[in-house]
């Protein structure tokens, strides 16, 4: 068995499925749901299996490799390896010899009756999303879950899915946007995000790009290819010419990453962190009774500037970097690169500066020896500083003391609980600063 956040990545034109156990709302049955087996029969399991490989040989995207994908299942049908009949068990062999035999990370099988009904569904639009998938979309709010101003005014937003409903996904982007829009620099999170759709890629993108830009180029069998450009109308406008930082690791896959290969081919800003999944294949989602859903993929993106896809190698980060640290370094070099703009007013230089230090400290965490730190404590007019269980505590006036942790091996302190106070001892005084104010406040020793 493999690791289910290797089996369960998506593609650009499916929403993709979720990595770990399903949230308790998204198992609750739809009206008129089928409920699961407790365990297969002998006929339900030849059934699914005849159903799997006629779907492999009508659909998979290479014509070439559908004889033997179709004989590995029939390979170990008759092995014997599918002669279990737990649901969940079946569903995770045949996962697992489908990936095996194609190398394919968008073929896979899933255990849920729920998703099994909505995929049966009749839909009133062909572009409708099913039951399952719109009722996630409205949960996690089209993916689109955390808006935040930083220091420095970079706007930070994090996308853990590319959710795409149709008439509602693109007011929640619009919102988003206009937030990103007043930023001076923009971060994008796309850390784990495991795909989704297409549609909602397109709409990101379009707001960096020109209208009518060409993106990607879908071949699907036999069909003629289908064309995707950016977008010539959005409601919040376009964001252009402000710096732009994509954070990756290897759970981005499939729409997730196809954004990423945007940024980077178009050369729209800078991937921060670590090589994505590499699953670029469109794929379809087939009820398969009695309760499963098979994702196979049925065609392949074509990209405008390489003339490939990622499908297999990932994408490779701009700056590579340890994942749980891209947020800070895609800080560090926003500030960086802001701080190099030309004819940058006084007032936004202190700025960008005052937040380049938070940020550099955390990075690069500043050491002081106990002694040395031991040496500045004191009183300085009604501020006091002292040296309790081997750090620096400042109180001022009647203040609770406030612990000091050091920004730089010269003696600037943060003031912890205190985002726009900083302490300066220069082992004479006591200089406070404010974020607000470019001339500190001096207190001397005594």
């Amino acid at each position: 068995m493999i690791p289910s956040a290797d089996r369960l990545l998506i593609a650009v034109t499916a929403l993709w499925l979720v990595t770990g156990p399903l949230p308790s709302f998204a198992q609750r049955p739809v009206s008129g749901a089928v409920t699961a087996p407790a365990r297969l029969t002998a006929t339900e399991r030849d059934a699914a299996l005849s159903s799997i490989q006629a779907e492999l040989q009508r659909t998979y995207v290479f014509p070439e490799k559908r004889a033997a994908l179709v004989e590995r299942l029939e390979q170990e049908r008759k092995a014997g390896r599918y002669n279990v009949d737990s649901p969940a068990a079946f569903a995770e062999r045949v996962t697992a010899d489908l990936v095996d035999a194609s190398k394919d990370r968008h073929m896979y099988l899933v255990n849920d009756a729920a998703r099994y009904t909505a995929a049966e569904a009749p839909r009133v639009r062909a572009t409708d999303t099913d039951a399952y998938w719109h009722q996630l979309a409205l949960r996690e709010h089209h993916g689109l879950t955390d808006l935040r101003v930083l220091p420095g005014n970079v706007r930070y937003l994090r996308v853990t899915g590319f959710h795409w409903v149709q008439d509602e996904t693109g007011t929640a982007y619009d919102d988003a946007l206009r937030f990103l829009k007043d930023g001076d620099a923009i971060i994008i999170d796309l850390r784990d995000n495991g795909g989704g759709s297409h549609a909602a890629v397109r709409y990101l993108v379009s707001h960096f790009l020109d209208g009518d830009v060409p993106l990607l180029t879908f071949l699907s069998g036999s069909k003629p290819p289908e064309q995707s450009r950016t977008l010539e109308h959005l409601p919040a406008g376009r964001l252009m010419g402000k710096p732009l930082y994509v954070l990756i690791n290897p759970r981005v896959a499939s729409a997730g990453e196809e954004f990423a290969y945007h940024v980077q081919q178009l050369k729209l800003g800078e991937l921060i962190g670590a090589r994505t999944a590499g699953a670029a294949n469109n794929n379809s989602l087939v009820p398969v009774a009695p309760c499963f859903v098979l994702s196979v993929s049925h065609g392949r993106p074509v990209h405008a500037v390489s003339q490939t896809n990622w499908e297999g190698v990932g994408i490779a980060p701009d700056v590579e970097t340890p994942p749980e640290q891209a947020l800070e370094v895609a800080k560090s070099r926003a500030l960086k690169k802001l701080l190099a703009t030309p004819g940058l007013a006084p007032e936004q230089r202190f700025e960008y500066a005052w937040a380049q230090t938070t940020v550099e400290a955390g990075l690069h965490p500043v050491s002081i020896a106990p002694q040395a730190l031991k040496a500045l404590a004191g009183r300085f007019g009604p501020n006091e500083v002292s040296w309790k269980d081997g750090v620096l505590w400042l109180r001022r006036g009647s203040r609770a003391p406030a612990r000091l942790t050091p920004l730089t091996p010269e003696g600037l302190f943060a003031v912890d609980g205190y985002e726009v106070l900083r302490a300066r001892l220069t082992g004479k005084a006591l200089e406070l600063l404010w974020s607000d104010t470019p001339e500190p406040t001096v207190f001397a020793r005594g």
